[in-house]
């Protein structure tokens, strides 16, 4: 997807902030279910950044490329604080329209605490056992860190949820995270690569990184609907459904099956991700992005 741009400009995390006090819950109006399942995603972003970081952190120390060394720097930085801004939606919206996330977070965060621990003794006792996890891990995070790239391009182009009067602070936020996903979208494959993963592998991982994540999008959308307080009906599978499809049909949420689609696009064998999404497309909007002109980055 998009024009492919194999520069790499210099990767830096951009300290921005937004306010949440205007936004509505359902930021796309009319469509709480788009709006949840893409609140549901910001959930899996809060925690799943924290975990990119910690794999790349662990990864670091085996890299002897000065160029890649700089580019983990950078991607480490942004990720944290895509972390933090995320954080922020669930503490300032969720949380004010009555949805506690608390619990998803601490959990997961829990998970987080235990991880580093057993990669840390893994690391002292059993080094090639930490090398294949971690290896298996950061094959998941290349995977991820595709779509998140090519979502980020889409919602960049995606005119229609400017049309239709999703909320603008909300969209700030996509697209600026988006666009920085684009230009750090090659950190985590090279990485991957340098530390010796193979192509059967990379497949692997695909596989299980996206049935992971679309399993915990429509269980996260679900359990989302159900806590809205202004949400009076039942939640049905066939009501959620219906939403779902009007708003994909309308382009203002992607489709779960593009994920699928688009591994066609990932799993090639010669892939590499400077060959999809544009980099110029990411620093354009990066120079009109309201928080980045704000905290001066523009």
């Amino acid at each position: 997807m998009g024009i492919t741009d194999e520069r790499h400009p210099a990767i830096r995390p951009r300290r921005v902030t937004f306010d949440w006090t205007a936004t509505p819950l359902h930021w796309i109006p009319g469509a709480p279910v788009a709006s949840h399942l893409i609140n549901y995603f910001q959930i899996l972003l809060t925690t799943g950044e924290k975990w990119f970081v910690q794999c790349v952190q662990d990864a670091a120390p085996h890299i002897t490329d000065p160029v890649l060394r700089a580019e983990i720097k950078g991607f480490v930085g942004q990720e944290t604080v895509h972390s933090r801004s995320h954080q922020g939606v669930l503490d300032d919206l969720l949380a004010r329209d009555g949805i506690d996330t608390r619990p998803v977070i601490d959990g997961a965060l829990a998970g987080l605490a235990g991880r580093a621990a057993l990669m840390s003794r893994l690391a002292e006792e059993d080094p090639r056992r930490f090398r294949r996890r971690l290896l298996f891990e950061l094959g998941a995070i290349s995977a991820i860190e595709h779509y998140t790239a090519v979502l980020g391009q889409w919602i960049i182009d995606n005119e229609r949820l400017d049309a239709c009067g999703a909320d603008p602070t909300m969209l700030d936020l996509f697209r600026w995270h988006g666009a920085e996903e684009i230009e750090h979208r090659s950190v985590v494959f090279d990485v991957y690569r340098a530390l010796g993963g193979g192509y059967a592998l990379r497949c692997l991982t695909w596989a299980v990184a996206v049935a992971l994540l679309v399993r915990a999008l429509v269980a996260g959308t679900f359990d989302l609907l159900r806590r809205d307080p202004s949400i009076t009906r039942r939640v049905t599978v066939r009501r959620v459904y219906r939403s779902y499809r009007r708003s994909v049909r309308a382009g203002h949420v992607f489709g779960l099956g593009s994920l699928l689609l688009e591994g066609r696009v990932y799993l090639r064998p010669f892939h590499h991700p400077s060959h999809v999404c544009s980099t110029e497309v990411a620093l354009d909007y990066l120079k009109r992005s309201p928080a980045a002109r704000s905290a001066g980055y523009a």
